[in-house]
């Protein structure tokens, strides 16, 4: 062994010692934990009864979709929101003005995701400012309950994964070159087919990255769903936590993680084929 090849290895240690303490090793243990049920107080026996009790009780796996859905729908509109702030950053602004949209970005994520979550509470609730300012308007009878809905979960998935949805995507339009917008303006291209064929393609890296993050981010995010939707979130998180901490049943808590595990990826794995990004590119992006 050289000593290239060595000082290569002393760097990726800490990494790799990292990767394989953090994830790889606990998820193979959650892996393990899931195929196996108690048969007495310290004896365990292989069993698939964990996954035979989550398509058995349709509650869980109704929770399961909903989260799923729930969570694309998040990072589609995630991705509608971010996608012409990241363009004005990027392009248009300029100066002090792109400084001060970059703090505002970044100014929300100086408190933590409850304290964040908190704030929409009071800001929606029966007796918050906007429910009492509508009232005050007269635009209502009484004052509107705005918590626990759907439309509540996904403002505050979106809220709290905007930024990095954001990032990745100022980095691919930053790297976009303004000739050939121009070039496409200048041969009659109108918004839409620039926007189709010359900006959307070169930012498939950073939309990729940034879906993947925010998916990520939304499917396993317990805290919002909770906190903003209340009993109505049925958030498959929810039923993880459940499981592990009020149950105690770590075989079945097991199972449901890697279900979520599953699902998060096959999700991330279709994404990637069908817009034909290769995974260490887009992960460039991150």
């Amino acid at each position: 062994m050289n000593r290239r090849t060595l000082a290569l290895l002393l760097l990726l240690a800490p990494v790799l010692v990292w990767l394989l303490g953090l994830i790889v090793i606990p998820q193979i243990d959650l892996a393990i934990l899931s195929l196996r049920e108690r048969t007495g107080v310290r004896e365990h026996a292989f069993s698939l009864a964990q996954y035979a009790t989550f398509f058995g009780e349709s509650s869980y796996w109704r929770s399961f979709l909903r989260t799923a859905l729930m969570s694309l729908l998040a990072t589609a509109c995630t991705l509608a929101i971010a996608f012409p702030v990241a363009w004005h950053v990027a392009k248009v602004a300029q100066g002090r003005v792109r400084v001060a949209l970059l703090v505002a970005l970044l100014v929300p994520f100086w408190a933590s995701e409850t304290v964040r979550s908190l704030g929409w509470m009071l800001l929606l609730r029966e007796s918050g400012v906007l429910p009492q300012g509508l009232l005050a308007l007269g635009l209502v009878s009484e004052a509107p309950e705005l918590l626990y809905h759907d439309a509540t979960i996904l403002t505050g998935l979106v809220y709290t994964s905007l930024l990095f949805m954001v990032v990745p995507l100022i980095g691919v339009f930053e790297t976009l070159d303004n000739s050939l917008l121009e070039a496409s303006y200048d041969l009659g291209g109108s918004r839409w087919p620039t926007l189709r064929h010359i900006v959307i393609p070169h930012a498939a890296p950073g939309i990729a990255a940034g879906c993947i993050v925010v998916f990520m981010l939304a499917v396993g995010n317990y805290l919002t769903p909770n906190l903003l939707g209340g009993k109505n979130s049925h958030w498959f998180t929810e039923a993880i936590y459940d499981q592990f901490i009020v149950r105690s049943n770590w075989e079945q808590g097991a199972a449901f993680g890697l279900l979520l595990l599953g699902l998060s990826s096959a999700i991330v794995w279709v994404g990637l084929k069908l817009t034909g990004q290769q995974l260490g590119q887009v992960m460039r992006r991150t």
